[in-house]
């Protein structure tokens, strides 16, 4: 009956297991047991390397499958669906990218879509949840007065992470109710980052303006602040992707399948006050 959550140090699998909290009987995969959680089960191992993960993998109903974003991804993805495979689970829960497909406008996008065909042609039971631009992406963003972006005057239909936690936990308590589902989950509106700002504002008490910066000179600053040029170029893929519209929708899954709405910005943004403005002039 054990849950098994891999990428657990990360943003998006520590929300899920915020969520999963009083579930029992979860484990989570871990290359440096000192970096593991409390409260849960650790198994150590590595998605790098196949031959770790027989014993962390034992006993495992259900997998919560996330792999860090890069050209090795697909590698990891492949490994781990082979360990769930001999080791018997039931079902994964497969962490995607929103526009997973052969012809997305992003090399990350397009490793996902293989990785996605292979987890459906495995046997296994499956879910595959597609998450749209993170809210959590803005923290840090403002800087004074003025919110600063590199997405241009596009709208998006961005996520609270916290949500996509819920909306995992949910799916792999029952996970035979989602099984062959793919969900893309969004936030309640389609919004720009000149929306944002008048967001901001208004929690704020005092005018914040939207100075959009060229993708370039983001995917610039992400290099020089030490991301790795994979990441930070396909970071940029998407950037171009988004100014252009490719981001502007909604879905319902996430309503359909938790049962409330989904987290609007305005929400967001209060609760994360201190860390959307971290500095003030």
């Amino acid at each position: 009956m054990t849950i098994l959550i891999t990428g657990a140090t990360g943003t998006v699998s520590r929300a899920v297991l915020r969520s999963l909290a009083g579930t029992e009987d979860v484990r989570v995969l871990v290359r440096d047991p000192a970096k593991a959680p409390a409260g849960v089960q650790v198994a150590v191992g590595d998605l790098d390397e196949p031959g770790t993960l027989g014993e962390a993998f034992r006993g495992v109903r259900t997998l919560w499958l996330l792999t860090a974003m890069g050209p090795q991804a697909p590698h990891r993805s492949m490994n781990a669906v082979w360990a769930a495979r001999q080791a018997g689970v039931e079902h994964v829960v497969r962490m995607s990218a929103i526009g997973a497909a052969h012809d997305a406008p992003t090399r990350n996008g397009r490793l996902h879509a293989l990785s996605d065909v292979e987890l459906t042609a495995s046997g296994l039971g499956w879910t595959i949840l597609r998450p749209a631009f993170f809210m959590q992406n803005l923290l840090g963003s403002v800087d004074g007065d003025t919110l600063y972006g590199a997405l241009g005057e596009g709208r998006i239909g961005m996520v609270d992470v916290r949500d996509i936690g819920d909306f995992a936990a949910e799916v792999l308590r029952a996970p035979g109710r989602h099984r062959g589902a793919t969900y893309t989950l969004t936030g309640p509106a389609s919004i720009s980052l000149g929306t944002v700002a008048e967001e901001l504002s208004q929690l704020y008490g005092t005018p914040i303006t939207y100075r959009p910066v060229p993708v370039e000179a983001g995917v610039r600053s992400m290099l020089e602040a030490g991301l790795p040029e994979w990441d930070a170029k396909v970071t940029g893929e998407y950037l171009t992707a988004y100014s252009r519209g490719w981001g502007d929708f909604t879905t319902q899954d996430f309503e359909k399948v938790v049962g409330r709405p989904a987290t609007p910005f305005a929400r967001f943004a209060r609760d994360h006050a201190e860390q959307l403005r971290p500095t003030t002039r």
